[in-house]
C-alpha cells in the first residue's frame, strides 16, 4: 500500500516479465536471476512509487471539482484513442488487453496523468517564474553543447595531376598542365559551372573535381596545404588563379563557396528551447524527490515475491 492506493504483484509482474523472462530462462538458479535483476526491477517499483505519490499530492493541491474535469478529460483521451485506431471500437480494445488494461483501468490511468501534469507544471512555476536573466544564464551555459555553429570552410577545385598526363618529358607534362589549368581558368571566369566542365573534360585522367570541406585552412594536407594563404584572402564564390603546389606536381584552380567563423545561434533564435531546457530541468528536481521518497519505502518483501513468480514463470513457459 502507497497512500491508501494498492501496488499489486499482478501489474507488477504483467509490466516486466516479458523483458525479464529471457534473463531467467538463462539463469542456473533463482539466486543467479535475483542478482541480476533486481535493481533494475526495484527501479521500476520505485517510479511506480513515484507516480503514486505524485498523483495523490496533485489530487491534495486541487481539491473540490477536480473530479468532474478528471472525467470529462480521461472520456476525451478515451475518443481520440479510439479514433487513432481507426474508430474501431474493437481494436482499440484488443490494443488495450496487450497493454494490460481494459477501459477502466485505461480511463482511470489517464486521469493520473493528466493531473500528475498539471501538478508538475504548476510545481515548476511556483515562487521560480522563468525571468530574462534566468534564460540568458541558462543560454549561455547551454550554448557551447547545444547552439554552437562550427567553423566551416568549404570549397571546389578542379585537381590537374602532372604525373597522369602521358607525356615522358616532365616539362612538356607541366606545361601541357598549365594549358589545360588556363583553359578551365578562362572558361570558369566566363561563367561556366564546375559540374558542367568536369563532363566536358571527363576524358582527361588528370583533372580531377574535388569538393572539400574542413574546419579550418590550417587543417589542410598535403598537397592542399598550399592553398592555405589563398583560403584567407578569398571570398566566397571567387575563384583563384592556377596555383602550383609545392611539390609542383599538382595545379589547381579552387572556388570558395563558404567561410563561416565559429559562433553560436544567436539567443532570440533560441529562446523556446532554452525555456524547455529549464522546465525539463525543474522536472527533473521535482521526480528526483519523489524518487528518494520512493525509495525509503520499505519493498523488499514485495520485490522478493515478485521476482520469484517471474522465475517460476519463466521456467515454466520455457519447458
Amino acid at each position: 500500500m502507497v497512500g491508501g492506493e494498492s501496488i499489486t504483484s499482478e501489474e507488477i509482474i504483467l509490466a516486466t516479465i516479458a523483458q525479464l523472462r529471457p534473463i531467467a530462462q538463462d539463469s542456473n538458479d533463482f539466486e543467479q536471476f535475483k542478482e541480476q535483476v533486481e535493481p533494475e526491477f526495484e527501479e521500476i517499483l520505485i517510479i511506480r512509487i513515484s507516480n503514486i505519490l505524485l498523483y495523490q499530492q496533485a489530487k491534495r493541491q486541487m481539491g473540490e471539482g477536480i473530479d468532474e474535469f478528471l472525467e470529462r478529460t480521461a472520456e476525451a483521451k478515451i475518443r481520440e484513442f479510439v479514433a487513432d485506431s481507426g474508430g474501431d471500437y474493437t481494436k482499440a480494445e484488443q490494443i488495450l488487453k496487450q497493454q494490460g488494461m481494459d477501459w477502466n483501468s485505461y480511463k482511470e490511468h489517464q486521469k493520473k496523468r493528466i493531473l500528475s501534469q498539471w501538478y508538475v507544471a504548476s510545481e515548476l512555476m511556483k515562487d521560480r517564474p522563468i525571468t530574462y536573466s534566468t534564460l540568458l544564464k541558462y543560454y549561455n551555459e547551454m550554448k557551447d553543447e547545444f547552439f554552437a555553429i562550427q567553423a566551416t570552410i568549404k570549397f571546389q577545385l578542379f585537381d590537374i595531376e602532372v604525373a597522369k598526363l602521358a607525356i615522358d618529358d616532365p616539362n612538356q607534362s607541366r606545361k601541357r598542365a598549365q594549358e589545360l589549368a588556363n583553359d578551365l581558368f578562362t572558361q570558369i571566369s566566363e561563367g561556366k559551372d564546375f559540374g558542367t566542365l568536369a563532363e566536358q573534360y571527363s576524358n582527361q585522367k588528370a583533372i580531377v573535381r574535388r569538393v572539400i570541406e574542413v574546419s579550418s585552412a590550417q587543417s589542410l594536407a598535403e598537397p592542399y596545404d598550399i592553398l592555405v594563404e589563398q583560403l584567407e584572402k578569398i571570398n566566397p564564390r571567387e575563384v583563384t588563379e592556377p596555383i602550383w603546389s609545392k611539390n609542383v606536381e599538382h595545379i589547381f584552380i579552387m572556388k570558395l563557396e563558404e567561410k563561416r567563423l565559429k559562433g553560436y545561434k544567436p539567443f532570440e533564435q533560441v529562446q523556446r528551447e532554452v525555456q524547455d531546457k529549464i522546465i525539463s530541468d525543474r522536472e527533473k528536481e521535482l521526480l528526483a524527490k519523489l524518487h528518494e521518497q520512493a525509495a525509503i519505502i520499505e519493498k523488499s518483501e514485495f520485490v522478493e515475491f515478485c521476482l520469484q513468480e517471474i522465475y517460476q514463470i519463466s521456467k515454466e513457459h520455457k519447458s
